[in-house]
């Protein structure tokens, strides 16, 4: 058998793993890895090379700098400071899915939805709004928000590596070219039209995110400092060009130092990492360094060229790239998704002489409209008991959010990232 069927086949397990979910993500990311070696498709070497990617020690990083917001409570009082000037629902709806989109655009989306979760709930209780109302709204808004910066979610970062290997790079704020606009025309979407999609149930009394938290312990000075190193070190990866330190160099720095000062101990820091990325993000690297060598993914961007037709317009292929993205990630990770198809992507872009950078964007953005079902993200099955909600209030609530999202992307995506730029 050929590596590149060996490949496909891989890719095909991949891709039906992902789906089922019977066991973990990232052990069936490690599973394929580890399987490119045995059957000689690899080299030890260049299979676990995804592991020394810089983009991880960026994650492992930001994770660090992020967790500490969390940790002190900081993120806490912030999404509580927000909210409490909100008077009627859809004021309430509106500041909710503001403050979620805009911490989520530079901490992690999962790590801001799950703080934030039990803030909107007692907030719900004291209000007398439904938390089905509010809980929806703000999972949406973090999707949302993880399109803001480089650093806002994995898929992001899994594009920059890929752009990397082709000495091409996003700079740190330009997903949010499409991400911004999709984000401010959400929240003004549900503000005047989604509301009108959101169940009103009532959630799980014995959920997890009942249980307040108590920050009173923590010093004022540890959580001042949390943000005032997470703020100095997105600066300073916003002026990576300037300063000339690398990202993942300044994002190290940042999270030294938050241990350094005694704001996390050294254990909190381990614990904020979330080791289930790392290893998803690890593996997958394998399997698209696989497919570029052996070819397979040249064969698969051939085929959907070929079905597509020879003579298919550029914003044809923009829009079957975006759509493939946004249905298969409400059916599997967001995350999985992007990594699965961000190789396939940078072989469609070669084979039709495309930018690779609008390709990716389109595949990354569509991927991240996981609005529909409550497996398409993490944050959206944290929800899924503390608001009783069912599957077809995601559809209810979630499909319209996508095609609101597509028509914005299918609109700035050729603005700013034609396929083939003059």
């Amino acid at each position: 058998m050929s590596p590149a069927i060996i490949t496909l086949l891989l890719l095909l397990f991949a891709v039906v793993m992902f789906v089922w979910e019977k066991i973990p993500l990232a052990v069936t990311s490690m599973i394929v890895c580890l399987a490119l070696i045995l059957f000689k498709v690899l080299e030890p070497s260049a299979a676990f090379a995804g592991f020394v990617n810089n983009n991880v020690i960026l994650f492992v990083a930001m994770f660090v700098v992020g967790g500490a917001l969390f940790e002190t409570g900081m993120a806490n009082k912030i999404g509580g400071v927000v909210t409490k000037f909100a008077k009627t629902e859809r004021q309430l709806i509106v500041a909710v899915m503001v403050i979620t989109g805009l911490m989520s655009g530079v901490l992690s989306n999962t790590g801001t939805a799950a703080v934030l979760i039990p803030v909107v709930i007692g907030i719900a209780a004291k209000s007398g709004f439904a938390r089905s109302r509010l809980l929806m709204p703000l999972v949406f808004a973090a999707a949302m928000g993880g399109n803001l910066s480089l650093i806002g979610a994995p898929g992001n970062l899994i594009a920059q590596s890929a752009l990397q290997e082709m000495n091409m790079q996003f700079g740190f704020f330009e997903y949010a070219k499409i991400g911004l606009p999709i984000l401010v025309v959400g929240i003004i979407y549900f503000a005047f039209i989604g509301y009108k999609f959101l169940p009103k149930t009532q959630g799980d009394p014995d959920s997890v995110f009942n249980e307040v938290i108590d920050y009173s312990h923590v010093p004022a000075w540890k959580q001042t400092l949390s943000l005032l190193i997470l703020v100095v070190t997105i600066i300073g990866m916003i002026f990576e060009e300037q300063i000339g330190i690398k990202l993942h160099v300044t994002g190290s720095i940042g999270a030294l130092l938050l241990v350094l000062t005694g704001v996390m101990t050294e254990k909190e820091a381990y614990k904020s990492i979330d080791l289930n990325v790392i290893f998803l993000f690890g593996g997958t690297l394998a399997l698209a360094s696989a497919l570029d060598k052996t070819g397979a993914g040249a064969l698969i961007a051939e085929t959907v060229m070929g079905a597509l037709g020879q003579n298919a317009s550029p914003f044809v292929l923009l829009f079957a790239i975006f759509m493939i993205a946004a249905v298969l990630t409400n059916f599997m990770s967001n995350t999985a998704t992007t990594a699965l198809l961000v190789p396939i992507s940078v072989s469609i872009a070669s084979g039709m002489g495309a930018d690779p950078r609008a390709v990716l964007m389109a595949t990354v953005i569509g991927g991240s409209l996981a609005y529909a079902t409550p497996i398409g993200m993490p944050a959206n099955t944290m929800v899924l008991a503390a608001g009783g909600y069912r599957f077809m209030d995601y559809v209810k609530a979630g499909l319209p959010l996508i095609v609101v999202a597509t028509i914005v992307s299918m609109i700035l995506l050729p603005i700013f990232f034609p396929f083939f730029p003059a």
